[in-house]
């Protein structure tokens, strides 16, 4: 069974968790999550597809993440979903952390902010090692094109993260 810490409205940790996908938190209560952008010398960025099995956004196109495990911390939390999703170590890369938000859901028992970070890797598409559970595939897209989906409609979060994609 996999747990999240449940944090204050300051990012602050209470010391109490929550079963994943419980969705029991309070208003002014809420987990963390983590996106990680990863962006070639050529400036493309990598970015996967979900699988047509996922509950929420099939097929969608979107940057690497999911959430912190209780007692982990974002910086370890991003590594990990980077590496499971993609195959991709991107410890020691040029990058890291960049900004959070927060996203609120009065009454619907999950609020959550989101860290996001940006690493920049040389990488060739051979080293991709997919994790066929979670991606259906991937491109190498530029911004624009990026932004292109995300007009489509088919890109998960874009308008809140859409400044990493312009540094």
């Amino acid at each position: 069974m996999e747990f999240w810490d449940i944090y204050d409205s300051r990012k602050q940790r209470t010391g109490r968790t929550m079963k994943r996908n419980d969705w029991c938190l309070k208003d002014g209560e809420y987990h963390l999550t983590v996106l990680g952008v990863i962006v070639r010398p050529d400036n493309r960025f990598l970015i996967t597809q979900r699988v047509m099995t996922k509950a929420w956004a099939p097929g969608w196109w979107e940057v690497s993440g999911g959430a912190v495990m209780a007692g982990e911390d974002s910086a370890d939390a991003v590594k990990r979903e980077i590496l499971e999703e993609t195959g991709l170590d991107v410890t020691g890369c040029e990058g890291g952390y960049v900004f959070s938000y927060k996203r609120e859901n009065p009454g619907e028992g999950d609020n959550y902010f989101v860290d996001i970070y940006r690493f920049v890797m040389d990488f060739k598409e051979e080293d991709l090692k997919l994790q066929e559970a979670e991606t259906l595939g991937y491109r190498l897209a530029t911004a624009d094109e990026i932004k292109a989906l995300a007009d489509q409609g088919i890109f998960l979060h874009y308008n809140s993260i859409r400044q990493v994609f312009e540094l």
